[in-house]
């Protein structure tokens, strides 16, 4: 109602009521109209600011779904909504789990970032990095994240230190890993509340959906930005029971592809709840839903050792993960966003990666984003409203896994349909997406256009390059798992698995930096504190593979003799009694960055690293 009907109800003079009502309107309406106009704004904010869920699967490649033409797998949900939706069909990330998180939340490449592996130290993001998580919530978004963070196990690199109001994950890049809690396989595990063990019962993608969702029911009425970054379909291969059943008939497929499809069809069956509860909610037109994944196939595609038989789908490209090649970083991104138009089951195929995702998103909903440090991703929101063409621009996707990144090492320079691999290899994709005929010699100033290109970009990116340092003395106590030791020729023992095997690991390093000076006692162990085991234990609870889940080895017994902490210059060692959980040294400590080694001499001489470190800061 306007204010002029007041006026009009005055002038009638028919009833005396009315002109009483007139009255009542008059003293009453400046609060009406003011709570109307209240309500419209909030109304207005709501929707210039577009909610974000984000779900990113873990070893899922292009290929393993079935709009993009694998005739085996399960995801009626994920193909519906590619009907419905945005795909960007030329889309790259990184080769492996971590380095594509360091890209996808900073816009930055990973060799920049303090991410080239996924463990050995250089799976923790440095933290002046500024993250998707920051920008949303310094902009007014309620922000959380639900499932795999890969991205630093320590203080100040925990989710919920980097952006997320609300973080719910489990430890190191993979469930079962070392720096995990201490026995999860997927089932009715313990996972971290911003940094606080908690246990829950169901598979772990149904805990990450439920989890996801309850964030997003609670978070409705204002703008939120989830986070769900899945650890499956990556190993281990395990999977309830009824979604291994989908496919055991299967005889194209491997028996371990056949719980790696599971896994994907469980992703399925979870995407269609979350669909139906923004539904529910009323909130599906105006959220901007992404379905993406974080490099090429795992397990999709493989070949029979025994018949060299070809088993799954990989769309026709080379390499899988891991890989240079298409198959190892070009994966799905599917977006729909209703209010926005992002709709219709459009394709659209210039290329674009993991880096241009926090420039677009922030873009898309208006968001304040001003970077301090050099982008290599760039906004493409008019490119998928339709305004405008893609930029024209190289991009750089690598495969490093050493303990200091390579110049050119397993490189793939992309320049729209074209890519130049290791500087050499030169293949278009338009014409050969298999890549299988080399045209280098063919087009030699294309190979020199596209590694000038790469010289210029490395010079500027390893200036940026360098380790993360882990702060102690925060907390009470910290704990440092041999999974981000900084090995040098060798992988450190980065699963439960590994730690269960009882081989001795080389002592490495940890770079850290202690916030304050001071007495310190570092308990070194065989086993992480939550399972009470003693130093010497053997564990005989090992379980053998099933139709739908991995084996667990039993844990060997391992003996120790001496016990020695070494930081800077100083060392300190201790006698070990092998019925104690853990040795505890004690050292005065100066503040500041140094290297810590934490290591055990095993009783026939043999150097081993403490696969955990407790550091607990004295008074």
């Amino acid at each position: 109602m306007k204010q002029t009907h007041f006026y009009e109800f005055q002038k009638t003079d028919k009833i005396k009521s009315y002109k009483r009502l007139s009255y009542i309107l008059f003293l009453i309406m400046p609060f009406i109209l003011f709570s109307c106009k209240e309500k419209e704004e909030k109304i207005e904010v709501k929707s210039s600011k577009p909610n974000i869920v984000f779900v990113i699967t873990d070893d899922q490649g292009y290929g393993d779904l079935g709009h993009t033409g694998n005739p085996i797998i399960k995801t009626p949900t994920i193909d519906k909504f590619a009907t419905e939706a945005v795909s960007l069909t030329n889309y790259h990330v990184g080769t492996t789990c971590a380095p594509t998180r360091a890209g996808l939340l900073t816009g930055r490449n990973c060799n920049r970032n303090g991410v080239w592996h996924t463990i050995m130290g250089a799976s923790i993001l440095n933290r002046e990095e500024v993250t998707m998580g920051n920008v949303f919530h310094d902009n007014g978004y309620k922000t959380g994240m639900f499932g795999k963070w890969h991205l630093g196990d320590n203080h100040p690199f925990h989710p919920y230190e980097r952006g997320f109001d609300e973080a719910f994950y489990h430890g190191g890049g993979g469930i079962g890993q070392t720096p995990d809690y201490w026995d999860n396989d997927y089932f009715d595990d313990s996972y971290y509340r911003n940094g606080i063990p908690e246990k829950k019962e169901g598979y772990c993608t149904d805990v990450w959906f439920d989890e996801a969702m309850s964030f997003i029911e609670a978070k409705k009425d204002e703008p939120f930005f989830c986070y769900l970054s899945l650890n499956a379909p990556h190993g281990p291969y395990n999977v309830p029971e009824e979604y291994y059943n989908m496919y055991k008939d299967e005889t194209a497929i491997s028996e371990k592809q056949k719980r790696f499809y599971g896994m994907i069809s469980n992703i399925d069956d979870n995407f269609s709840k979350l669909l139906n509860k923004l539904e529910t909610l009323g909130i599906a037109d105006n959220t901007i839903i992404v379905f993406t994944t974080d490099n090429g196939t795992a397990r999709g595609y493989s070949i029979d050792e025994e018949t060299n038989k070809l088993l799954g789908y990989n769309a026709g490209m080379r390499g899988v993960k891991g890989s240079e090649y298409e198959g190892g970083h070009r994966v799905p991104f599917i977006v729909r966003w209703p209010d926005g138009g992002l709709t219709g089951g459009k394709s659209l195929n210039s290329l674009a990666a993991h880096v241009d995702m926090l420039p677009t998103l922030t873009a898309l909903t208006g968001q304040k984003f001003e970077p301090a440090k050099t982008m290599d991703g760039t906004d493409l929101s008019a490119y998928l409203l339709g305004k405008e063409d893609a930029p024209k621009r190289y991009l750089v996707t690598d495969t490093q896994r050493v303990p200091w990144p390579v110049k050119g090492k397993n490189s793939c320079v992309m320049d729209d349909n074209w890519r130049l691999i290791k500087g050499k290899e030169l293949y278009n994709i338009n014409e050969d997406p298999g890549q299988k005929n080399n045209v280098a010699d063919a087009h030699p100033e294309k190979v020199a256009e596209m590694n000038a290109f790469y010289e210029t970009w490395w010079a500027d990116v390893i200036k940026e390059t360098r380790f993360s340092v882990i702060d102690l003395g925060v907390n009470d106590m910290d704990v440092l798992t041999c999974h981000d030791a900084r090995t040098i020729d060798y992988y450190p023992p980065w699963n439960q698995q590994m730690i269960r095997a009882g081989k001795p690991m080389e002592p490495a390093p940890f770079t850290v930096n202690f916030v304050k000076g001071g007495k310190y006692k570092f308990h070194l162990r065989r086993w992480p504190s939550e399972s009470g085991l003693a130093l010497g234990a053997e564990i005989k609870d090992g379980k053998p593979a099933t139709s739908h889940t991995e084996a667990i080895v039993d844990g060997k017994s391992m003996k120790f003799s001496k016990a020695y902490v070494k930081i800077g210059d100083n060392i300190v060692d201790v006698d070990v009694d092998n019925n104690l959980e853990a040795a505890v040294l004690e050292m005065e400590v100066a503040e500041g960055e140094t290297e810590l080694v934490a290591y055990f001499d095993m009783e026939d001489g043999t150097p081993c690293n403490a696969f955990y470190v407790d550091v607990e800061r004295v008074n």
